[in-house]
């Protein structure tokens, strides 16, 4: 196993949680994760088709503000961690934590490029990576990382399955969280390729039909929320999944109910069932080509009771399982 250094702003901080004892039956995930920095010597998984896992901060909510949303995400990366310590870890793989990559002054653009690079690199040596965000404008530095990786520019078909209540296509001068998947759109098209996407949990009320004409436009796949039953929801997956050789899938927290999903920008009026969201999350997990994954638009400040941040640390759970 290759580790590449990767250019980031934090370096991975010691995880914390509940102590039941040392060895196997007593492991949770804080015990679990190893600092990627300190696994030089390499990392196998007890079983070879587990792929080691990489964990890698996004913390920006740049694109949330020039989206007029609220701000907050760039501190989820640090509470998903703090969530996901206490967790009993039954994984088959190594999990390792990359520390960070912060959007400064530099801007966000600069930010994304940085995770991007980071998470091409990560994918190039044979690692599963998974991107804490942010605001949905993470979906983009993962793009970049998944474009620019081995398997895709090798010429493997790529599918963006993207859980949301949002298109995220807006046509903006400035890039925001509300742009990633039409600037995604257009640089696949600068590279000779279509972008392959489909959304889960489209809320109809909560996208123009400027955002419809160019979903339409866009030949983008998609499933409205009030539609979103476990059989619609699992046999939609399925023939996407069918259709590509690689997979990114990002999931956008609003597109849950606001009531399980409280700590976001933009809480959904309605929203995906959790069972149908962490269903779709096995059944990527399980078509043995999920290349890449992220969670964004956590925002801890307006959280309940860590509701939002026991979530999003389940799904990634769920992922890696």
């Amino acid at each position: 196993m290759d580790f590449p250094a990767l250019s980031v702003d934090a370096q991975p901080q010691p995880w914390t949680g509940r102590f039941d004892g040392d060895g196997d039956a007593h492991r949770r995930w804080w015990q679990a994760v190893a600092p990627y920095t300190a696994a030089a010597g390499g990392a196998t998984a007890p079983d070879k088709a587990a792929r080691p896992a990489v964990i890698l901060g996004f913390c920006s909510d740049e694109g949330v503000r020039r989206n007029k949303g609220r701000t907050g995400a760039a501190q989820a990366p640090a509470v998903i961690r703090k969530a996901l310590g206490p967790l009993a870890f039954h994984l088959r793989r190594p999990v390792l934590d990359a520390g960070d990559v912060a959007v400064t002054d530099r801007g966000l653009e600069a930010g994304q490029a940085r995770a991007g690079a980071a998470v091409a690199a990560l994918l190039d040596a044979g690692n599963l990576t998974v991107l804490l965000g942010g605001g949905h404008e993470t979906a983009f530095a993962s793009y970049l990382g998944v474009a620019g990786s081995e398997a895709v520019l090798g010429g493997k078909r790529l599918g963006v399955l993207n859980l949301d209540a949002h298109f995220d296509l807006r046509d903006e001068a400035a890039p925001s969280s509300g742009t990633p998947f039409l600037q995604m759109a257009r640089a696949e098209a600068a590279a000779g390729r279509e972008l392959k996407y489909a959304v889960v949990g489209i809320s109809e009320p909560n996208n123009t039909r400027a955002l419809f004409d160019t979903a339409h436009r866009l030949g983008v796949e998609y499933l409205l929320d009030e539609d979103c039953t476990a059989d619609a929801v699992h046999a939609f997956v399925a023939d996407f999944l069918a259709d590509i050789d690689v997979l990114y899938l990002t999931i956008d927290l609003d597109v849950l109910p606001a009531s399980v999903a409280p700590g976001v920008s933009a809480p959904a009026a309605f929203g995906v069932p959790l069972p149908v969201i962490s269903a779709v999350c096995r059944q990527a997990a399980a078509s043995g080509k999920l290349l890449h994954a992220d969670v964004a638009e956590l925002n801890p400040a307006l959280d309940l009771d860590n509701r939002t941040a026991r979530l999003s640390a389940r799904l990634v759970n769920t992922l890696l399982a």
